[in-house]
């Protein structure tokens, strides 16, 4: 498995852009090792919306909804947690807790539909929920890792490499990604397993991960990746 620039964002990255990062020399390999984890983030129905409707309606419901390319994605995690389950790796469901008005803070002010959400917006959607072997990991930041257990519990399990999935992938995604990285996790990013509510920002971010901190390529090329592991 490799990233492929000229793959990653296809419709928004100018020839120039790659260009320039290739002369840099970004965008090397960075395969996964022999112990991954599965890092399943913020697979809400808050960002999904209760039903798979496009991002006009969805929004109508919940405003953090992405609408119908977050159900795309749950789809092919799906498919990423059926390998994790047969292989008896460890799923991780980091998570935004429910929301109180102590916490409203920078993030309540910048997104402050997130300060509304009902009860069952906070439930994790049925199609990949966890389960009784799996950590939920509570968190109160975009970053997986910021003021939680999330590193602990990795390298209680020796884990050396995770994909991530959810959502959003300019949000909670990329500052996961950033923070795995900078504890020098190998990381994987599925382009159809994590989603946002604009396209343009999804594929942006998916090109600038690839070339600095994560192989970005499809749930097909990581389910093979991880078939290959011991």
């Amino acid at each position: 498995m490799s990233t492929d620039p000229q793959q990653t964002a296809p419709g928004v990255i100018d020839d120039e852009t790659r260009a320039r990062y290739a002369a840099a020399g970004f965008g090397g390999p960075s395969p996964l090792g022999e112990r991954p984890a599965l890092l399943i983030i913020d697979v809400q129905y808050r960002t999904t919306g209760t039903v798979r409707a496009p991002f006009d309606e969805a929004v109508k419901e919940y405003t953090t909804s992405c609408g119908d390319v977050a159900w795309d994605a749950v789809d092919n995690i799906a498919r990423l947690l059926e390998v994790f389950r047969e292989r008896g790796w460890p799923v991780l469901y980091p998570h935004v807790a429910p929301k109180r008005a102590y916490d409203a803070g920078q993030l309540g002010a910048k997104v402050p539909g997130i300060m509304e959400i009902d009860a069952h917006g906070y439930e994790f959607v049925e199609e990949v929920a966890p389960t009784a072997e799996d950590i939920l990991v509570p968190k109160r930041q975009p970053s997986a890792f910021f003021g939680t257990s999330l590193t602990s519990y990795l390298v209680d399990r020796k884990v050396d490499s995770v994909v991530v999935t959810g959502c959003t992938t300019s949000g909670c995604v990329r500052a996961s990604v950033v923070d795995a990285f900078s504890y020098n996790f190998a990381v994987a990013v599925p382009s159809d397993a994590v989603y946002d509510r604009s396209p343009v920002v999804h594929e942006a971010n998916l090109f600038d991960m690839a070339q600095k901190y994560a192989e970005v390529s499809s749930t097909d090329e990581v389910i093979a990746a991880l078939r290959t592991l011991r």
